[in-house]
């Protein structure tokens, strides 16, 4: 698991839904959405300290960081580690906020294969990501 800390910088409620940003070191930003709102969680309170968890296989990588997808939590970093295994490799990124791993398919490294030191674009999705105090 994924473990980064901050600060909650924003949250946007509607209904039992929060859209919460959380700040990152070096200006990183990422969004979660949570099945609370700041009546019913106390830990939901601007700039409140925050974890942000997110697991391995919830990552997705890309070189190019103006791909075009729909994705807001994007995280900028360098491989440190990889490591190719018979089904999965599990990489390991360093960044600003923190050090990541990801894991992705063997067959999607072999069609894109990645290297330690190349620049990379770490995405998760606003709905993988959970909080914790």
């Amino acid at each position: 698991m994924n473990k980064l800390s901050g600060n909650i910088v924003d949250i946007e409620t509607s209904g039992n839904l929060s859209r919460v940003e959380v700040a990152l070191s070096n200006g990183i930003k990422v969004s979660a959405v949570v099945i609370e709102t700041p009546d019913t969680a106390s830990y939901l309170k601007i700039n409140n300290a925050i974890h942000v968890l997110f697991k391995e296989t919830e990552v997705i990588l890309s070189k190019d960081p103006e791909v075009p997808v729909s994705m807001a939590n994007r995280i900028p970093g360098k491989i440190s580690d990889l490591r190719v295994g018979d089904l999965f490799c599990e990489v390991s990124i360093q960044t600003p906020a923190g050090d990541i791993k990801a894991v992705i398919n063997k067959l999607a490294w072999e069609r894109w294969p990645l290297h330690s030191a190349d620049q990379v674009i770490a995405m998760v999705k606003t709905n993988e990501i959970m909080l914790q105090e």
